[in-house]
Protein backbone atom coordinates (compact mmCIF):
# COMPACT_ATOMS: atom_id res chain seq x y z
CA UNK A 1 0.00 0.00 0.00
CA UNK A 2 3.15 2.70 0.73
CA UNK A 3 4.45 1.28 -2.65
CA UNK A 4 1.32 2.17 -4.21
CA UNK A 5 0.94 5.87 -2.92
CA UNK A 6 4.07 7.02 -3.01
CA UNK A 7 4.35 5.94 -6.65
CA UNK A 8 1.20 7.27 -7.07
CA UNK A 9 2.10 10.53 -5.02
CA UNK A 10 5.68 11.32 -5.98
CA UNK A 11 5.54 12.42 -10.17
CA UNK A 12 2.86 14.65 -8.99
CA UNK A 13 4.59 16.20 -6.60
CA UNK A 14 7.90 16.47 -8.83
CA UNK A 15 6.05 18.47 -11.43
CA UNK A 16 4.48 20.82 -8.96
CA UNK A 17 7.66 21.66 -7.18
CA UNK A 18 9.15 21.88 -10.55
CA UNK A 19 6.95 24.73 -11.85
CA UNK A 20 6.52 26.26 -8.07
CA UNK A 21 10.00 26.68 -7.67
CA UNK A 22 10.09 28.13 -11.18
CA UNK A 23 8.73 31.29 -9.84
CA UNK A 24 11.29 33.52 -9.92
CA UNK A 25 9.70 36.77 -8.91
CA UNK A 26 7.64 35.94 -5.88
CA UNK A 27 6.60 32.63 -4.60
CA UNK A 28 2.88 31.76 -3.85
CA UNK A 29 1.79 31.21 -0.21
CA UNK A 30 1.93 27.07 0.39
CA UNK A 31 -1.06 26.61 1.79
CA UNK A 32 -2.93 28.21 -1.60
CA UNK A 33 -1.32 26.09 -3.52
CA UNK A 34 -2.25 23.17 -1.03
CA UNK A 35 -5.87 24.38 -1.31
CA UNK A 36 -6.03 24.33 -5.16
CA UNK A 37 -4.10 20.72 -5.24
CA UNK A 38 -6.77 19.51 -2.98
CA UNK A 39 -9.66 20.95 -4.61
CA UNK A 40 -8.48 19.18 -8.05
CA UNK A 41 -8.32 16.03 -6.01
CA UNK A 42 -12.00 16.40 -4.63
CA UNK A 43 -13.26 16.08 -8.68
CA UNK A 44 -11.81 13.00 -8.86
CA UNK A 45 -14.78 11.24 -7.50
CA UNK A 46 -17.63 13.37 -8.66
CA UNK A 47 -16.01 13.31 -12.29
CA UNK A 48 -15.40 9.35 -12.28
CA UNK A 49 -18.78 8.88 -11.25
CA UNK A 50 -20.69 11.09 -13.97
CA UNK A 51 -18.31 9.50 -16.46
CA UNK A 52 -19.33 6.08 -15.28
CA UNK A 53 -22.99 6.61 -15.50
CA UNK A 54 -22.46 8.08 -19.00
CA UNK A 55 -20.70 4.76 -19.79
CA UNK A 56 -22.75 2.21 -18.13
CA UNK A 57 -25.86 4.16 -19.84
CA UNK A 58 -24.38 4.44 -23.45
CA UNK A 59 -25.41 7.86 -23.07
CA UNK A 60 -22.88 8.99 -25.73
CA UNK A 61 -22.84 6.10 -28.46
CA UNK A 62 -19.15 7.58 -29.86
CA UNK A 63 -16.68 6.99 -28.79
CA UNK A 64 -14.90 10.45 -29.86
CA UNK A 65 -17.90 12.12 -28.22
CA UNK A 66 -17.55 10.62 -25.44
CA UNK A 67 -13.98 11.44 -25.09
CA UNK A 68 -15.05 15.28 -26.01
CA UNK A 69 -17.71 15.42 -23.68
CA UNK A 70 -16.84 12.96 -20.74
CA UNK A 71 -13.10 13.12 -20.33
CA UNK A 72 -12.00 16.66 -22.11
CA UNK A 73 -14.63 18.75 -21.46
CA UNK A 74 -15.52 18.02 -17.74
CA UNK A 75 -12.49 17.74 -16.68
CA UNK A 76 -10.62 20.50 -17.90
CA UNK A 77 -13.80 22.62 -17.84
CA UNK A 78 -14.28 21.92 -14.10
CA UNK A 79 -10.53 22.40 -13.54
CA UNK A 80 -10.99 25.65 -15.08
CA UNK A 81 -14.00 26.55 -12.55
CA UNK A 82 -12.36 25.84 -9.08
CA UNK A 83 -9.22 28.39 -10.65
CA UNK A 84 -11.60 30.87 -12.13
CA UNK A 85 -13.90 31.44 -8.93
CA UNK A 86 -11.46 30.75 -6.43
CA UNK A 87 -7.54 31.80 -7.41
CA UNK A 88 -8.67 34.28 -10.55
CA UNK A 89 -9.69 37.29 -8.12
CA UNK A 90 -7.32 36.28 -5.44
CA UNK A 91 -5.35 38.58 -3.64
CA UNK A 92 -2.00 36.72 -4.04
CA UNK A 93 -2.53 36.02 -7.95
CA UNK A 94 -0.55 39.31 -8.64
CA UNK A 95 1.63 37.68 -11.58
CA UNK A 96 1.19 36.00 -15.01
CA UNK A 97 3.34 33.90 -13.71
CA UNK A 98 0.75 32.67 -10.86
CA UNK A 99 -1.87 31.88 -12.94
CA UNK A 100 0.90 28.30 -14.54
CA UNK A 101 1.56 27.89 -10.44
CA UNK A 102 -2.51 27.53 -9.58
CA UNK A 103 -3.54 25.59 -12.93
CA UNK A 104 -1.06 22.84 -12.28
CA UNK A 105 -1.34 23.05 -9.31
CA UNK A 106 -5.04 21.88 -9.94
CA UNK A 107 -4.82 19.70 -12.57
CA UNK A 108 -1.93 17.79 -10.51
CA UNK A 109 -4.26 17.63 -7.32
CA UNK A 110 -6.76 15.95 -9.85
CA UNK A 111 -3.95 13.71 -11.55
CA UNK A 112 -2.37 12.01 -8.35
CA UNK A 113 -5.57 11.34 -6.89
CA UNK A 114 -6.57 9.40 -10.35
CA UNK A 115 -3.42 7.78 -10.71
CA UNK A 116 -3.52 6.49 -7.22
CA UNK A 117 -6.97 4.86 -7.73
CA UNK A 118 -5.87 3.54 -10.93
CA UNK A 119 -2.43 2.02 -9.14
CA UNK A 120 -4.67 0.32 -6.59
CA UNK A 121 -6.44 -1.26 -9.37
CA UNK A 122 -3.76 -1.90 -11.33
CA UNK A 123 -1.00 -2.39 -10.03
CA UNK A 124 2.54 -0.39 -9.66
CA UNK A 125 4.01 -1.90 -12.18
CA UNK A 126 2.42 0.89 -14.18
CA UNK A 127 3.55 3.84 -12.27
CA UNK A 128 6.36 4.55 -14.76
CA UNK A 129 4.06 4.93 -17.83
CA UNK A 130 1.14 6.44 -15.91
CA UNK A 131 3.51 9.20 -14.66
CA UNK A 132 5.01 10.41 -18.43
CA UNK A 133 1.37 10.27 -19.89
CA UNK A 134 -1.30 10.67 -17.65
CA UNK A 135 -0.38 12.70 -14.92
CA UNK A 136 2.16 14.94 -16.97
CA UNK A 137 -0.23 15.54 -19.50
CA UNK A 138 -2.70 16.86 -16.74
CA UNK A 139 0.21 19.11 -15.50
CA UNK A 140 0.78 20.28 -19.28
CA UNK A 141 -2.90 20.97 -19.72
CA UNK A 142 -3.05 23.29 -16.18
CA UNK A 143 0.54 24.86 -17.29
CA UNK A 144 -1.86 25.95 -20.31
CA UNK A 145 -4.86 27.09 -19.14
CA UNK A 146 -3.01 28.67 -16.42
CA UNK A 147 -1.30 30.97 -18.96
CA UNK A 148 -3.93 32.33 -20.82
CA UNK A 149 -5.86 32.45 -17.48
CA UNK A 150 -2.67 34.98 -16.70
CA UNK A 151 -3.00 36.25 -19.91
CA UNK A 152 -6.87 37.49 -19.81
CA UNK A 153 -5.95 38.87 -15.75
CA UNK A 154 -3.47 41.37 -16.73
CA UNK A 155 -4.27 41.99 -20.48
CA UNK A 156 -6.35 45.14 -20.17
CA UNK A 157 -6.66 45.44 -23.98
CA UNK A 158 -9.95 44.47 -26.13
CA UNK A 159 -8.85 40.55 -26.28
CA UNK A 160 -9.10 40.16 -22.32
CA UNK A 161 -11.64 38.12 -22.53
CA UNK A 162 -10.70 35.82 -25.57
CA UNK A 163 -7.74 35.26 -23.31
CA UNK A 164 -10.59 34.02 -20.99
CA UNK A 165 -11.67 31.89 -23.48
CA UNK A 166 -8.89 30.23 -24.73
CA UNK A 167 -8.04 29.15 -20.82
CA UNK A 168 -10.41 27.15 -21.15
CA UNK A 169 -11.01 25.79 -24.49
CA UNK A 170 -7.71 25.09 -25.59
CA UNK A 171 -7.08 22.35 -22.43
CA UNK A 172 -10.18 20.59 -23.48
CA UNK A 173 -9.08 20.35 -26.98
CA UNK A 174 -5.78 18.72 -26.35
CA UNK A 175 -7.22 16.64 -23.45
CA UNK A 176 -9.87 15.60 -26.19
CA UNK A 177 -7.11 15.03 -28.58
CA UNK A 178 -5.00 13.16 -25.83
CA UNK A 179 -7.49 10.39 -25.15
CA UNK A 180 -8.70 9.62 -28.58
CA UNK A 181 -5.36 9.09 -29.83
CA UNK A 182 -4.90 6.27 -26.93
CA UNK A 183 -8.50 4.74 -28.12
CA UNK A 184 -8.66 5.20 -31.89
CA UNK A 185 -5.39 4.11 -32.56
CA UNK A 186 -4.04 0.49 -32.75
CA UNK A 187 -0.60 1.69 -32.66
CA UNK A 188 -1.16 5.04 -30.43
CA UNK A 189 2.34 4.60 -29.01
CA UNK A 190 4.11 5.90 -32.69
CA UNK A 191 1.61 9.11 -32.43
CA UNK A 192 1.50 9.92 -28.77
CA UNK A 193 4.94 10.38 -28.68
CA UNK A 194 5.23 13.08 -30.99
CA UNK A 195 2.16 14.76 -29.08
CA UNK A 196 3.21 14.78 -26.04
CA UNK A 197 6.94 16.39 -27.58
CA UNK A 198 4.56 19.31 -28.79
CA UNK A 199 2.95 19.36 -25.76
CA UNK A 200 5.84 19.84 -23.52
CA UNK A 201 7.18 22.35 -26.02
CA UNK A 202 4.40 24.40 -26.27
CA UNK A 203 3.62 24.27 -22.30
CA UNK A 204 7.44 24.89 -21.35
CA UNK A 205 7.43 27.60 -24.03
CA UNK A 206 4.41 29.35 -22.38
CA UNK A 207 5.50 29.30 -19.17
CA UNK A 208 8.55 31.01 -20.36
CA UNK A 209 6.79 34.04 -21.68
CA UNK A 210 5.11 33.98 -18.59
CA UNK A 211 8.29 34.38 -16.34
CA UNK A 212 9.18 37.20 -17.97
CA UNK A 213 7.30 40.12 -16.04
CA UNK A 214 5.07 42.57 -18.36
CA UNK A 215 6.22 40.70 -21.31
CA UNK A 216 3.76 39.82 -23.92
CA UNK A 217 0.31 41.30 -22.38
Amino acid sequence: MIAIISAGIAPGLALLSYFYLKDQYESEPFYLVLRSFIFGALLVFPLMFIQYVLEVEKVISSELLYNFIAVGFLEEFFKWFILFFTIYQHVHFDEHYDGIVYGVSVSLGFATLENIIYLFANGVEYAIGRAMLPVSSHALFGVIMGYYLGKGKFNKDKHRKRWLVYSCILPILLHFAYDSILTSYTHWKYIILPFMLFLWWFALHKAKKARVRLSDL
